[in-house]
């Protein structure tokens, strides 16, 4: 006989096996102590670009979570994460819940273990899956408590893509490119999402990821050119990281470091700002939108988001005009 879900942390042994039965509207997966514990947490975000995972995220998670419970959330895969994490980051437990349905955003189980957790991580995948899964449900606000507790809340790739004010929901089938977006900022690949998640120092942020890996600056870029046009901010600002880079952000000060593996080659986060409203952003025509501010910080550099200032970025400005980006001072943005 098939158990439901909800009983699977009583028997970490079998979880797999068992959370895999057909028609659930998630699965879940255990690693460690099966019971629940209580840890005093502190707040951390964490935001990686994609690609191998950055270990420090981890080990600073679990350090800032007390050693509590680790919960992941996911839309795709399994518990891939479970025991990578547990070994880095010294908590009594992993938890993975994979997403397979919206109706798992209401399922009493999977809130109760997101609020009781002492970190969330979001993973990779596709966006438009946790947008459709967890917007205007109990799992959006249990994610906005946890975070305001505060607790240690992270992403990666589309886990990152969410964790901003104004999010690219990628809900079209294709993802946007820059070289089509810059040609026509209303094309149906470029679809945008405001006040999903709400974390410390994340308001009126924008988020993106795989930045030079996919050549995403253009489109990062259109994105602020939208929400401006728009009217759904007066300060377009937007956080990009490559793969294998992460920003951690301390949400009581606003004090952010970059981390990245010892392997990949570009390991940047970029800070983009418009100061003003794009001079032509219109469905069908390509984008003329100047004034853009760029600061590009590798790892070890620090950022303060409050001020939107660093002594350790690279600075550069850039402009487009009719759909081409180039660069008004400093150098091109590139390796």
């Amino acid at each position: 006989m098939k158990l439901p879900v909800r009983y699977l942390a009583l028997l970490p042994a079998l979880a797999p096996m068992l959370a895999a039965a057909d028609g659930e509207a998630y699965r879940y997966y255990l690693a460690g102590n099966p019971g629940d514990v209580r840890t005093e947490t502190r707040g951390l975000i964490v935001m990686q670009g994609g690609g191998d995972d950055v270990d420090e995220n981890y080990r600073r998670m679990g350090e800032f979570a007390g050693g509590g419970d680790f919960v992941v959330l996911r839309a795709s895969r399994a518990d891939e994460y479970n025991d990578y994490v547990l070994a880095l980051c010294g908590c009594d437990s992993v938890e993975t819940i994979v997403f397979e349905a919206r109706e798992a955003a209401f399922d009493d189980f999977v809130v109760e273990t997101i609020r009781e957790a002492e970190a969330l991580f979001i993973a990779g995948g596709d966006q438009s899956r946790y947008v459709r899964f967890f917007k205007d449900t109990p799992v959006e606000t249990a994610i906005n408590e946890l975070a305001a507790r505060p607790a240690p809340i992270g992403g990666t790739s589309a886990g990152m893509a969410i964790l901003g004010e104004f999010a690219y929901s990628a809900m079209s089938s294709a993802s946007a490119t820059s070289a089509a977006a810059l040609a026509d900022p209303y094309m149906a690949d470029v679809t945008l999402e405001r006040s999903f998640l709400r974390l410390p120092m994340l308001a009126g942020i924008l988020t993106d990821q795989h930045l030079l890996e996919r050549d995403r600056l253009g489109r990062t870029i259109v994105f602020l050119a939208r929400l401006l046009a728009d009217g759904w901010t007066d300060r377009g600002r937007a956080i990009a990281a490559d793969r294998e880079t992460a920003l951690h952000i301390d949400p009581a000060t606003g004090l952010a470091t970059v981390y990245a593996t010892d392997t990949h080659e570009t390991p940047y986060v970029w800070f983009v700002e418009a100061r003003n409203r794009p001079e032509v952003c219109r469905p069908g025509v390509p984008l003329t939108f100047g004034g853009i501010t760029v600061q590009r910080l590798g790892p070890g550099g620090r950022f303060d988001l409050g001020s939107w200032h660093s002594r350790d970025a690279e600075r550069y400005e850039l402009e487009v005009t009719d759909g081409a980006v180039s660069s008004t001072r400093g150098s091109a943005y590139g390796p």
